[in-house]
């Protein structure tokens, strides 16, 4: 019954994994991505390091670069492979959805901005939430062992499964005690046999898998800090704003955004179970993700579930056109979209012309006369045409438009389309020059030993994670302050710091950190960051001292 389906839900994958692994390592890592592969790291090269709590994800990635290198490519294609599998969840609640709603959710998941931001950073928190909710699907669908299995990893993967089964009880919560109708007699529910084989698998896979096959034992206790890591959350900040996350919504979201609210308000009028309960879910996931005061942006991760879900259960509902309005609705969906793009293309170049100016009012007046023709277009023809075929026309219109946008966005939060870019959704600025200064340490290194990882590398005040990662095959050494009468060959220091050492260097500076002043922005800036994604920055250089002996023109 669903053998024709499967082909859908493999080609949706193979969807999925081209967004996620098309030039993987072509960005460098970032802090926040750097201090998880360099836990892989040393794993990998037989060292003993103090393990942080997402042991799934350093294990898996350890193995990688003991069988082949420890790469960027490698660092994130763990998270971007359990991304890309999330995507076959709709089939394991095949059961429970229809065919056309699980497929659309299927491709959403595919192609959802977050989603796969959240897959393409090493460390990423996309594994508890793909492992939870597999953990769930197979528990749904009779495959007790696959359940244990994934239910295993997810508590391997860190603190972010807890914020995601706390929204779920929550949701279930209100939904059982509030809203739920009692039963007309209680009865004590019995232990389903299933626990027992899900149980046996689940301490098999943490016993095993969570020490890497006892190469790392101290993963066995390092996962159970995740708890412990999520709770002290709530008394520390992250001085990341609420409404920053609010904008990642608004911005990065819009189709879900205003398809789920349709889904709800439909819910809600209507009496629908289903979608009631994912609007529970949504609302409990998203109140979590605001209050909690070490929050991120990739906290949103548990929000953009429910939202699809309900967003996929709505858009079903407008797919039925009658054979004797097709041709009606789609020349007006044609029309719509056409003007709309329009009107976008205008935005762009607003966004690109100073403010105020003749040619900025220009603009801002085509774009004001693109959306009133769409409003007076849809209005004639249901008034002279039919109401229905208007309707359904601006609808297919708007997702169209708002398809392809989300589909850019996904491109942009890829790192493809603009490298540097400014998104929400990077838990750190990535370092603008990090190439250019691994290229030219090995350079400096080949020139004067004809080796490119010869020279040890003194890192002096600079605390980097992506810097210590960039430079691991050379030798490194790590200070405060360095001592007064060493001459290390290399030396890495803060643009702020100047050497006073016997020897002479020669000094290079690199651009290493941009953090965005999204305080300082105004509505212009806001307006190219939504468009161009360019930002005001500020940016943290660092410099590179090499011993003057080992250039190739020194003096004798």
């Amino acid at each position: 019954m669903y053998a024709h389906r499967t082909w859908h839900y493999l080609l949706i994958f193979v969807l999925a994994l081209a967004l996620r692994l098309t030039l993987l390592g072509a960005v460098p890592l970032s802090d926040a991505e750097a201090a998880w592969a360099l836990q892989a790291h040393q794993i990998a090269a037989g060292q003993r390091p103090l393990l942080g709590t997402q042991v799934a994800y350093l294990n898996l990635t350890a193995s990688l670069f003991y069988l082949f290198w420890s790469t960027d490519f490698l660092a994130r294609f763990i998270p971007a492979l359990t991304g890309a599998a999330l995507t076959w969840l709709p089939y394991l609640f095949r059961k429970r959805l229809r065919p056309t709603p699980g497929l659309l959710l299927s491709i959403f998941l595919a192609i959802d901005p977050g989603l796969v931001a959240l897959s393409r950073q090493a460390g990423s928190p996309i594994l508890a939430l793909t492992f939870t909710l597999l953990a769930w699907g197979f528990w749904q669908d009779k495959r007790p062992r696959l359940a244990g299995t994934c239910a295993a990893l997810a508590l391997l993967s860190g603190p972010t499964l807890w914020p995601g089964l706390l929204g779920l009880g929550l949701a279930w919560g209100l939904w059982r005690f509030w809203l739920s109708p009692p039963p007309e007699k209680e009865t004590a529910p019995a232990l389903p046999t299933d626990w027992k084989p899900a149980l046996t698998y689940a301490g098999f896979v943490i016993l095993l898998f969570g020490s890497l096959l006892l190469l790392a034992p101290s993963g066995l206790t390092a996962w159970l800090g995740s708890l412990p890591e999520y709770l002290g959350g709530w008394q520390t900040s992250s001085n990341i704003p609420a409404w920053r996350l609010l904008l990642a919504l608004v911005t990065y979201e819009p189709l879900a955004l205003g398809l789920a609210v349709l889904g709800i308000l439909r819910a809600w009028l209507e009496n629908r179970p289903r979608s009631r309960r994912l609007s529970l879910w949504l609302l409990s996931a998203l109140l979590l993700a605001l209050l909690y005061p070490s929050r991120q942006v990739s906290d949103l991760g548990w929000v953009l579930i429910p939202l699809w879900g309900l967003a996929a259960l709505e858009l079903a509902r407008h797919l039925q056109v009658p054979k004797e309005n097709r041709l009606e609705t789609l020349s007006i969906a044609a029309l719509t979209s056409v003007i709309l793009g329009f009107a976008w293309l205008d935005l762009l170049g607003l966004a690109r012309l100073p403010w105020p100016s003749p040619e900025a009012t220009a603009r801002l007046g085509l774009l004001a006369g693109a959306i009133l023709l769409v409003i007076i277009s849809l209005f004639l023809v249901g008034m002279g045409w039919s109401e229905q075929s208007a309707k359904r026309g601006g609808l297919y219109g708007l997702l169209i438009i708002f398809g392809i946008y989300t589909l850019g966005a996904a491109w942009g939060t890829s790192g493809l389309r603009t490298p540097g870019a400014m998104e929400l959704w990077d838990p750190a600025a990535h370092p603008p020059q990090a190439r250019l200064l691994a290229q030219t340490v090995a350079e400096i290194s080949e020139w004067s030993s004809g080796d490119e990882h010869t020279w040890p590398v003194a890192i002096v005040g600079v605390r980097s994670p992506a810097l210590e990662w960039l430079l691991r095959r050379h030798p490194l050494e790590t200070y405060a302050v360095l001592d007064p009468a060493a001459t290390p060959a290399l030396v890495i220091t803060p643009s702020t710091n100047t050497l006073n050492l016997p020897a002479v260097y020669r000094g290079q500076d690199f651009a290493w950190q941009q953090g965005v002043l999204w305080e300082e922005m105004n509505a212009l800036n806001w307006l190219r960051w939504i468009t161009l994604r360019t930002a005001p920055a500020r940016t943290e250089n660092i410099i590179l001292w090499v011993r003057d002996d080992l250039f190739i023109d020194r003096s004798h």
